[in-house]
């Protein structure tokens, strides 16, 4: 039975900033670097990849997921060469395909080799899900996105790829959701990847609760099925995609999580849940494991009120002594994410990745 849905508290500013400049599924326009006269094409493979981890999820999200794989140009040349392996991970609302979009790959990709950047397989895995994200989270009401990343699709990129099959050979990046899914998966996988950067991470800290608009709860009570959900405003999709990662509850159906409704107790019980998945809630658990990376980076626009949590990452990293870089750029959540994948992310990568 669903417990009162239109009572519905929705976490004020925890997601909204998920995707800051878009409406729910729209293509954010981004500033694109100059094409770079000497870039030569790379390959893109569009894939599936089979994920036992999503297997049996109560959303009845698809266990094969859309993947691209972003080839160097002399991949097909040399059989006999491996490469580093760059995971990137979108953001909520968007898909793989979409993200890719707006960071202008594979143009972004071509313009990093040629502006020097040494020769690695960048790899977009596709994460989303019924309710539009699905927090690179472990649930069994999404399916466990963290183990699809961290270990199912690793395996069958290293089975079927010429990779460079170690942990100091694997990069890790994400913007937004996938920033959070970045410093989660990251703090917790140290021993898959070598190298970490979070992009204007979404969600780092816990948040409290506001009322829905007349509007919401409104729409709410038309809500009987998972297809009813699409019809939901952003906002309240959102909050349950976040309660589908962070609060799932397989006795709870149609949509089998909790929200923060009802008596104080649960309201409590929920946000107590939603806090335990905030990396800066469980970031010193981690600091043995952010230790062995060979470097960690966090970058975030100026424009963007997800400077203040990024920043605080940074400082308890400063107070461990972890070494990382962080960056406030001049620009907004999504603005200039196409530049700063060619010109930053990439190079970072290139530079601290083993070849």
């Amino acid at each position: 039975m669903r417990k009162n849905l239109t009572r519905v508290l929705i976490a004020s500013a925890a997601l909204s900033m998920l995707a800051q400049a878009s409406p729910a599924a729209a293509q954010v326009k981004t500033n694109v670097p100059a094409v770079e006269p000497s870039a030569r094409p790379v390959t893109v493979e569009r894939i599936k990849v089979h994920s036992p981890a999503l297997e049996g999820n109560l959303e009845g999200n698809a266990a094969d997921r859309d993947v691209l794989v972003m080839l160097p140009a002399g991949y097909a040349k040399d059989p006999k060469r491996r490469y580093p392996v760059v995971y990137a991970l979108h953001g909520y609302s968007i898909g793989a395909e979409q993200w890719s979009g707006e960071i202008h790959v594979p143009q972004t990709v071509e313009g990093a080799f040629a502006r020097g950047v040494k020769d690695m397989i960048v790899v977009f895995p596709d994460s989303k899900t019924v309710h539009n994200g699905s927090m690179y989270s472990s649930s069994p009401t999404t399916g466990d996105f963290e183990t699809f990343v961290s270990r199912d699709l690793v395996a069958y990129i290293d089975a079927h790829y010429r990779t460079i099959a170690r942990r100091e050979s694997r990069g890790l990046v994400g913007h937004s959701m996938g920033g959070y899914g970045a410093s989660r998966i990251g703090m917790k996988h140290a021993d898959v990847f070598g190298a970490l950067y979070m992009m204007s991470p979404c969600c780092l800290s816990a948040r409290g609760a506001m009322p829905l608009s007349p509007e919401a709860e409104a729409a709410l009570k038309t809500t009987k099925t998972m297809a009813d959900t699409a019809a939901l405003p952003w906002g309240v999709r959102a909050q349950f995609a976040a309660a589908s990662a962070w609060s799932p509850d397989p006795k709870n159906p149609p949509f089998y999580f909790d929200l923060p409704t009802g008596d104080e107790a649960q309201k409590r019980d929920v946000l107590a849940r939603w806090a335990a998945n905030a990396p800066l809630a469980f970031v010193d658990q981690y600091i043995a494991r952010l230790r062995q990376y060979r470097a960690i980076a966090i970058d975030v626009g100026d424009q963007d009120s997800l400077k203040d949590d990024a920043q605080k990452l940074h400082q308890i990293l400063d107070n461990y002594g972890v070494a990382n870089s962080f960056e406030i750029y001049s620009g907004t959540h999504t603005s200039d994410v196409a530049v700063r994948f060619q010109n930053f992310v990439l190079p970072f990568f290139g530079k601290n990745l083993a070849f």
